[in-house]
């Protein structure tokens, strides 16, 4: 055996190790950032002063994702061109284990809900986890045979199993993408997103409660206009559809008043859909920076780290989002002429939304500013006849 082949032979048993490796360090960092954040770091009385508090979360993050995608790039080459480099690989994977791995891990724990929100902390941490899981199949398809991947293995074809190489490196880069776009949407961002997806839904909601009141209207007038006739000209057929299609229908004398709390919820489903657009470009679009960056120590004494605006915004995402679960449930017991629970959702989806921008009332500053006008506006509506 010549020293050539000796030293392949080296490097390939030196490629199984470190792809081991890699694959052992992925799972331990997926198992600590889907922990729980109190089991990340300890007590505020054995650690007074978060750890990294100088290094920005987001930026570290962005950093450590740009080169995760780069290495995938280099990685997704290697194992399919010629020659088979294991020598190339194996410093491929050494470099995404001294760096950017740890540097995604260490960007979880110090994106704590304290001072970026929780709703960044738990984006963050889900991004991550999925960076983490794509790089793992990647290198999972590592040859350690010796050969470069054939084209089915490389294209996910044939009898190969997988979506191949090529995917494979394609959705880590989505994953890193994913994180690296953190930066530029920032806590403020974010929050204007999730408060446009979740505008989205009630939304979903009151077109769908629309289109059905429609229909109420149409069946009653078909129904005055139409007698017993259609029934009679129906065959079996048509009958054994309508009853097992067909949705129940609010009674012509309407005893628990459906009709009327149907108009009242979509009168105020108007309203929630326009406090999101309001607090979105009233509120959202005006926070200042988060994280705050950390204060002397001179003026702690004066002022707290955060006045309340990281724990507000997590209050009203959390609403926010509160409300579209109920909306939807009020839609279906409308669908299922439920009075009583109609009732009682309308109740709590108004209660919320009047809750929601209370927390509002005034800007980041503390103080009262046009918003807090129409804010006050938006509750009176929302009691009137409530």
């Amino acid at each position: 055996m010549t020293s050539t082949e000796n030293k392949a032979g080296d490097d390939l048993a030196t490629l199984k190790s470190t792809v081991e490796t890699t694959i052992s360090l992925i799972q331990q960092l997926q198992a600590f950032a889907n922990a729980p954040e109190d089991t990340k770091e300890g007590s505020a009385e054995e650690e007074p002063k978060p750890k990294h508090a100088d290094v920005n979360a987001i930026d570290l993050a962005h950093d450590s994702a740009s080169l995760i995608r780069a290495h995938s790039t280099k990685l997704s080459l290697l194992i399919v061109n010629k020659p088979f480099t294991a020598s190339a690989i194996n410093q491929v994977l050494r470099e995404i284990i001294a760096g950017p791995l740890p540097g995604l891990a260490s960007a979880v724990e110090i994106c704590n809900a304290e001072r970026y929100t929780k709703t960044m902390s738990e984006e963050l941490q889900w991004r991550v986890t999925k960076v983490l899981t794509e790089l793992s199949t990647l290198i999972n398809a590592i040859p350690l045979d010796g050969k470069t991947l054939s084209d089915d293995k490389k294209n996910g074809t044939g009898k190969s199993n997988g979506k191949g190489s090529l995917a494979s490196t394609g959705i880590v880069w989505d994953a890193c993408d994913s994180v690296i776009a953190l930066k530029t949407l920032g806590v403020a961002g974010l929050a204007m997103k999730k408060a446009e997806e979740y505008r989205d839904l009630v939304k979903d909601a009151l077109e769908e409660l629309q289109a059905w009141a429609e229909e109420e209207s149409d069946d009653e007038d078909d129904d005055e206009d139409s007698g017993d006739e259609g029934d009679e000209k129906k065959d079996a057929q048509d009958i054994v559809d309508d009853f097992f299609g067909s949705q129940r229908h609010i009674p012509k004398d309407d005893p628990e008043k459906i009709r009327e709390k149907l108009e009242s919820s979509m009168k105020r489903l108007r309203l929630i859909v326009l406090m999101y657009q309001a607090v979105v470009k009233r509120r959202f679009n005006t926070l200042p920076y988060l994280p705050h960056p950390e204060l002397p120590a001179q003026l702690k004494e004066k002022s707290s780290e955060d006045p309340g605006i990281v724990e507000c915004l997590d209050e009203v995402l959390v609403r926010m989002k509160k409300i579209t679960d109920l909306t939807d449930d009020l839609a279906s017991a409308f669908y299922e002429l439920d009075s009583a629970t109609i009732d009682k959702l309308m109740d709590e989806t108004w209660f919320t939304g009047f809750a929601t921008i209370e927390l509002l009332i005034k800007n980041w500053e503390g103080q009262k500013d046009d918003f807090t006008t129409w804010a006050y506006k938006f509750q009176l509506a929302m009691k009137k006849g409530w």
